[in-house]
């Protein structure tokens, strides 16, 4: 009989030693690194199985028929924007989202609406009973809706019973953590066996030609737990967000096969379950405190939908000898380069002042043309000056101070002119973009900005000099 040999495995990412460790050196985190048994990577070729002769495939040439992959709408649009235009048959996607935040809730009414259009739908829970699964259905009212139910966490069980009768068009595991196969001598929920599991799911999934969902757990970090070699098999990670004091939900693709990565859904928790949010502006500018210093509205962009937010900004003196400086929602690295670029090209002197800012609404901006909103909340909470409700800002700031044009500007105006506004603070490249109710503010530089925000600072400082 072949020995076994034991190998140490990082739980967090996956790295193997040959000894044990307390810090792993892949990843940094400490105490993650357990033994497992080696043979399991062997999971296809089987102990002692000989290695399989190879047979030749044909090959083809670059030039030939180009088709679209066949989708199936799911009937929510939020999901089918993010998903690419629905689910493509035999495609393995990873959902991944914070305890509590609607990931179930959301995948049970995807798989209600396939099988409410005549698809087969399965769902499978290993976190949950199916009696818990039918109080959340009764809730959402889909008690009707064929929708197939089983709670169960044996992989080799599972493909056997989906193998049985129509070929389902949508299988959703919750989760892949719990799930666990019979080749892999480790406990549920470890490397080996999240990795095992998932392999096993996307081969029926390739072979059946079934869309399958896979939940995963998060981290701490906001990070999908397990090894991150998962998320390279699968075909797209999407990420549920969202903020347990509001009450809406945002879908995000951080990667897909099929579709773009910089589409995002919006959701909104009601008591009926998520519903689709078709209008995402208006929704986080609902709450917006009109005629309040430090708050500018941005015209930004979600892939291809243009998406007006309120960024805040408080500018308070500081009573430490480091001031604070506090981001949510926005790129730290970027506060710091606008506020280095309005001391240094407009005199505006923030290095005793803590600058705490924030994305009103829980939504994550990436973009760089939210530089100029940015400043234009900074300066106005800086003098206690509000800025016109009526106006949107964006650009980008370079390190010269200038202010430089973005991409899509016309569907940012036509977004802004649809909820009312009717002036917006663009890049001076943007000339030429009027909308028939909207009137453009052009700035050329960061120090144009501040003058128009506080017009008689030049004045000001002249006479604390004299």
């Amino acid at each position: 009989m072949a020995k076994k040999t034991q190998e140490f495995v990082c739980q967090n990412c996956g790295a193997a030693y040959n000894r044990w460790q307390g810090k792993c050196d892949a990843c940094g985190e400490w105490n993650t690194i357990s033994e497992e048994n080696a043979a399991a990577e062997r999971v296809f070729s089987g102990p002692g199985r000989p290695p399989r002769k190879g047979k030749p495939f044909p090959l083809a040439p670059l030039a030939g028929e180009q088709k679209e992959a066949p989708r199936i709408a799911s009937k929510n649009g939020e999901f089918d924007r993010v998903a690419g235009g629905g689910l493509v048959p035999g495609s393995v996607l990873l959902v991944g989202g914070d305890p509590g935040i609607g990931k179930s809730t959301l995948l049970i009414q995807i798989a209600a609406a396939l099988a409410a259009a005549g698809h087969r739908a399965v769902y499978i829970t290993g976190e949950e009973s199916v009696a818990q699964v039918r109080l959340r259905a009764e809730r959402l009212g889909l008690t009707k809706i064929p929708v197939e139910l089983a709670a169960e966490t044996s992989v080799e069980d599972i493909i056997a019973t989906l193998s049985q009768g129509k070929v389902p068009r949508l299988v959703v595991i919750d989760s892949i953590q719990t799930m666990w196969t019979d080749m892999v001598e480790s406990s549920p929920g470890t490397v080996t066996q999240v990795r095992a599991s998932a392999q096993l799911l996307i081969r029926f999934a390739k072979r059946a030609g079934a869309a399958v969902i896979l939940v995963g757990h998060v981290t701490k970090d906001g990070q999908i737990a397990g090894p991150r070699v998962v998320e390279h098999m699968v075909d797209a990670v999407l990420s549920f967000e969202g903020e347990g004091g509001h009450h809406f939900r945002i879908l995000r693709a951080v990667k897909n096969r099929f579709g773009p990565t910089d589409e995002i859904g919006v959701f909104e928790m009601t008591g009926g379950g998520l519903s689709e949010v078709s209008n995402p502006s208006a929704l986080f500018l609902s709450e917006r405190d009109l005629g309040a210093p430090g708050t500018a509205v941005f015209a930004g962009m979600e892939g291809t939908r243009p998406l007006l937010v309120e960024i805040q900004a408080l500018v308070a003196p500081t009573s430490l000898g480091t001031p604070r400086r506090a981001v949510v929602g926005w790129d730290p690295s970027r506060l710091a380069m606008v506020l280095a670029v309005l001391e240094a090209h407009c005199g505006v002197k923030l290095g005793g002042y803590d600058v705490y800012l924030n994305v009103a609404g829980g939504l994550r901006i990436a973009e760089p043309a939210a530089d100029l909103a940015a400043a234009a909340a900074l300066v106005s909470s800086l003098a206690k000056t509000p800025l016109p409700s009526d106006a949107v800002h964006f650009g980008e700031v370079s390190l010269s101070g200038a202010v430089r044009p973005v991409s899509h500007a016309p569907a940012r105006l036509k977004e802004a002119q649809k909820l009312g506004f009717a002036r917006a603070v663009v890049p001076d490249a943007t000339r030429g973009a009027e909308r028939d109710g909207l009137a453009l503010a052009p700035v050329a530089s960061l120090a144009d900005l501040v003058a128009r925000i506080v017009p008689n600072r030049p004045a000001q400082r002249r006479e604390a000099k004299s």
